[in-house]
């Protein structure tokens, strides 16, 4: 594991950090030509990228706060300014805001915006995971005695620490404690390959979308189904019926993803006199 890849004048060069950097700037790449494919102003793709990027941010913090409450209020600072500790789906839902409130703002069709900024989104997302898998930051998965466990006890959240809240793994263990050294599921890299795989196919097959908010639709629903499968081998509290919250809110985008798609590409009525 590398948390900080290396340092410039002394400055440390976190390797999360730098890969949702290199993702951002893809997906804003790729944002820009799509706009120029649909002969959209390309400058707004800055506009987006960087509301994207703040709501991302902002909001992913925010979440991992709620969620981490007990431990916020007995530590504040500590706990809003550290560089780690971001919690997905709060910055996307942020995020989502934002472009919004931009595209309302600017009299731009949010479901076209939407649709181009789909394929970027699912890559930066999966190449961002890469960052998650340098840093060892807790979003691996279970223990596992495939060839390619992955061993991440030089990480910022050790196994020893990660599963603590899972008794059902650390009653296998002398006094309660996983060795830090133990191989897990390195889940970040199956979802830099799952989703790097869905963003070729939506890329791809992009143009066979004509109706406006189609191709969004098809994000949410794969975005969704990949994040909903990928959680149970991964490292997260388990809520209600041996659900994560990433899987309740991963179920909530399939549906919308689904309802969304079929309500847009619903064949019009034909009425004849």
């Amino acid at each position: 594991m590398r948390p900080i890849l290396f340092k410039i004048a002394g400055i440390p060069i976190y390797s999360f950090g730098l890969m949702m950097g290199l993702g951002f700037l893809i997906a804003n790449y790729l944002l820009t030509l799509e706009l120029k494919r649909k002969k959209i102003n390309p400058e707004f793709a800055n506009n987006v990228t960087f509301r994207a990027l703040v709501g991302g941010i902002v909001g992913s913090k925010i979440l991992y706060l709620l969620e981490h409450w007990k431990y916020f209020i007995e530590n504040p600072f500590q706990m809003a300014f550290s560089p780690g500790g971001l919690t997905f789906y709060g910055g996307f839902i942020f995020a989502i805001y934002l472009i919004w409130h931009f595209c309302k703002k600017n009299n731009i069709s949010f479901l076209t915006i939407a649709d181009a900024t789909a394929p970027g989104l699912l890559f930066a997302y999966g190449f961002a995971r890469i960052g998650c898998h340098l840093a060892g930051d807790g979003d691996y998965g279970f223990p596992t005695n495939l060839p390619w466990g992955t061993d991440y006890s030089n990480g910022t959240y050790p196994p020893s620490y990660a599963f603590k809240n899972f008794p059902e793994i650390t009653s296998q263990f002398v006094n309660g404690i996983v060795p830090d050294t133990i191989l897990c599921h390195p889940t970040p890299i199956y979802e830099f390959l799952i989703c790097t795989f869905l963003f070729l196919i939506l890329w791809f097959t992009r143009k066979n979308d004509l109706k406006n908010g189609s191709l969004f639709m098809k994000y949410l629903f794969v975005a969704g189904f990949e994040r909903f499968l990928i959680e149970f081998v991964r490292i997260n509290d388990r809520f209600i019926y041996g659900l994560s919250e990433a899987q309740l809110i991963a179920i909530s985008l399939i549906l919308i993803g689904s309802v969304g798609y079929f309500k847009i590409n619903k064949p019009q009525k034909i009425i004849t006199v």
